[in-house]
């Protein structure tokens, strides 16, 4: 989560398996568009899969697009 005042970005996922998450939504409020945050939180979530040896399937759209985008992070992704 990253928070700009009262509002926040937000990244969820739901843990299936100590080892498999699914990334189900990134929310991010017009006051943060075009400052990066959606990509900083699947940043996060790519650091702390490696940190903590995890996969990620993502269902999120957002997610899904930079998982795309970003070849060098399919070590974490299913």
């Amino acid at each position: 989560m990253l928070r700009r005042g009262a509002e926040e970005a937000e990244l969820t996922y739901s843990v299936t398996t100590p080892t498999l998450i699914i990334a189900d939504h990134t929310g991010v409020p017009d006051s943060f568009r075009g400052s990066g945050a959606g990509l900083a939180l699947v940043q996060a979530l790519v650091a702390a899969a490696r940190d903590e040896g995890f996969k990620i399937i993502p269902l999120c759209p957002f997610v899904k697009a930079q998982a795309r985008k970003h070849p060098e992070w399919a070590d974490v992704f299913a």
